[in-house]
């Protein structure tokens, strides 16, 4: 097959990695013609393409797409699109994310693609927009549905969510979970003592864990106020917040002014092949995000064999079991987070349990193979639908 994968950032995160190991998988294990067409990633986050290009995936850079909406450089990128598209011919094209979703589906359509395959990594629009807002993003998301040919989404509740919304009837949708390489969080424990010591942490910490971007609705702010309450009760309580982002210094500052400049360490952005090591050196995985599709910390977590804290939202539900996996709470509900990460602390035998049961039922699962066979099936039952 001829694939052409649409993203409008590869920054460091969930979707991205999905998107460049799926681009990977279909070079490598069935020697397809693939190329990865996005916009410049810029901001704190960091970025996958070097690695990208030193995994030989063949990429097209369109500048002006990003992800903020601006009229005349989303009419640039369209075209552009189109021009890539026309050059490469692809049998296939998948989009990812709100804007290169879009866009890319838009393009696609107009030149008659064969198989054009939309990913929902997480819904564009969420409680904590305006309804304004919502109902744009809404509308734009039915207008795109109706020019793909399937849609994916990485966890039942994101199809619960838009089918609940009308983007697309259910029988579009299919869930295959966000692949990964799993093999370094099963082995994640293997640099714990090193890497914990290089942290600051001794063996009578019991170390709390947050991976994700310092950004809106991440959660983090909620996690200090927690951490107020847990450091108070359990002193050998120490959290350790990986990645960066816009918000890095008001929540340094915030958990300054909580006193808790000894208790929290911010790490910053750390390379994807040491986030292992990281999850390793954690005794529990707390993720307080509103609004994800399916964290892939989540399960990362429980493949390491970590008990996962998490709010209840979106697809957290499918991996968190409250007392099979770890514990699953309401959102923005700081008293019943540190109740379950005092939990958590105080029982030792419990995160073994919880993480060993989370690695038993999840590492296959994840493995990025497994996702890349199911998403190539699914474009090959696309293309003989066309004939």
């Amino acid at each position: 097959m001829r694939v052409a994968h649409v993203i409008t950032r590869m920054i460091l995160g969930g979707a991205q990695e999905n998107t460049l190991l799926n681009c990977e998988d279909l070079l490598r294990d069935y020697s397809d013609d693939v190329l990865l067409i996005t916009g410049p990633s810029i901001g704190p986050e960091g970025d996958l393409l070097e690695r990208a290009r030193r995994n030989l995936v063949p990429l097209s850079i369109i500048d002006p797409l990003r992800r903020d909406i601006h009229p005349t450089r989303d009419w640039a990128s369209y075209r552009a699109l189109r021009r890539v598209l026309i050059d490469f011919r692809p049998d296939v094209v998948h989009t990812h994310s709100a804007k290169g979703g879009l866009l890319g589906r838009l393009a696609a359509d107009s030149l008659g693609i064969p198989a054009i395959v939309h990913t929902v990594h997480g819904a564009p629009w969420h409680p904590y927009q305006s309804a304004l807002a919502r109902q744009f993003f809404i509308r734009c998301e039915r207008f795109a549905a109706n020019r793909c040919h399937a849609l994916i989404s990485v966890a039942d509740a994101m199809t619960d969510l838009l089918v609940d919304a009308r983007v697309a009837p259910r029988e579009k949708f299919t869930t295959i979970y966000s692949g990964m390489e799993v093999e370094p969080f099963v082995n994640a424990d293997m640099r714990r003592d090193e890497t914990r010591s290089m942290l600051g942490f001794g063996p009578e910490h019991v170390v709390i864990g947050k991976v994700a971007r310092l950004f809106h609705l991440k959660g983090h702010a909620d996690v200090i106020r927690a951490a107020q309450t847990v450091a108070k009760k359990f002193p050998q309580a120490r959290f350790l917040f990986v990645g960066d982002g816009i918000l890095r210094a008001e929540l340094e500052r915030q958990a300054d002014d909580a006193g808790l400049a000894k208790v929290i360490r911010f790490v910053g952005l750390v390379p994807p092949t040491e986030v292992a090591n990281y999850i390793g050196a954690m005794d529990i995985v707390v993720h307080a995000s509103l609004r994800e599709g399916l964290a892939r910390v989540l399960p990362q977590g429980l493949i390491a064999g970590k008990p996962v804290v998490s709010y209840d939202v979106d697809g957290a539900r499918e991996v968190v079991k409250t007392g099979e996996t770890g514990f699953l709470i309401p959102p923005q509900d700081e008293h019943a987070l540190a109740d379950a990460l005092g939990q958590l602390i105080a029982d030792p035998a419990l995160r073994a349990t919880l993480g060993s049961e989370g690695r038993r039922r999840f590492t296959d699962q994840f493995r990025h193979q497994e996702m890349t066979r199911r998403v190539r099936e699914l474009y090959e039952r696309c293309l003989a639908a066309k004939g």
